[in-house]
This record gives structure tokens, sequence and C-alpha cells, in this order.
């Protein structure tokens, strides 16, 4: 495996999530800000940030696919979240664990951030997740 995930002793904890990755190999895989859209730009979730949340990485899973990686290849997870609150973090982590087992997410998961955004490029979007990834 190309990619190793860690917390150093004295680092923040607990939190879902490994502070440092480190990885090694030639090929590196971006996927750019996914959202809860199908192949045909249909809205696939209503309103909700877990819904949401959810079909954003099960794109993501697609992209990363399309490259030949995995979740398990992934060094770094980026969400932009709109209108965040701390209020929101259950519905947030209640997303990610919906398809946890399905899309083979790591438990810790890689490094991450979620950053709070005041819009996305279409108001009905609550999340979008960027991924970046390395294989040998």
């Amino acid at each position: 495996m190309a990619v190793r995930l860690l917390t150093p002793e004295g680092m923040f904890q607990p939190v879902p999530y490994h502070h440092v990755s480190v990885a090694t190999g030639s090929r590196h895989v971006h996927v750019a800000g996914q959202i809860n859209r199908d192949a045909e730009a249909n809205r696939l979730a209503p309103g909700d940030l877990a819904g949401q949340v959810s079909l954003a990485l099960r794109n993501t899973a697609r992209g990363l696919a399309g490259a030949g990686a995995t979740f398990a290849d992934v060094v770094r997870l980026r969400f932009f979240v709109t209108h965040w609150d701390p209020a929101n973090m259950d519905q947030f982590l209640a997303g990610i664990e919906n398809v946890r087992e399905e899309l083979g997410l790591p438990d810790p998961l890689p490094p991450l951030s979620a950053i709070g955004v005041d819009y996305l490029f279409e108001p009905d979007v609550l999340v979008e997740v960027e991924a970046y990834a390395v294989l040998d």
C-alpha cells in the first residue's frame, strides 16, 4: 500500500480521522469537488446534510475507481460545507458512517478538513468533497 495513516503522540484526540498521512508512489490522483448529483446532473438527495455527504462520497469513490484507486489510497479529504455550525457535526458524521462499509472508508479516516463556506455553486448543494490519492 502506498499510503500510511498515523496520528503522532501529542496530537489532538479524539477525532474521527488521522492527522498525518505518508505516501509513496508515482501516480497522484486528484478528484475534484463531488456533490449530490448523478451522471446526468440530477439531484440525488434532499436538503439534508447526511444524505448529501453520503452521495458526495459515493461520487468520490467513482472518481477514484476511474483512476484505479480506492479510499485506501487517499492521503487527504477536503469537505466544503455550507452554513457550517458545530451542531451539524452529528449529521456530517452520520453521512460518512452511512457509507463507510459500502465504500471501504478507513476508520479512522485519512487526514481531512471540513471547511465552512457561505454557499457553493448551486443553492441546494450543502457539501462538496475533494480527494487526493497516491498510487504506486
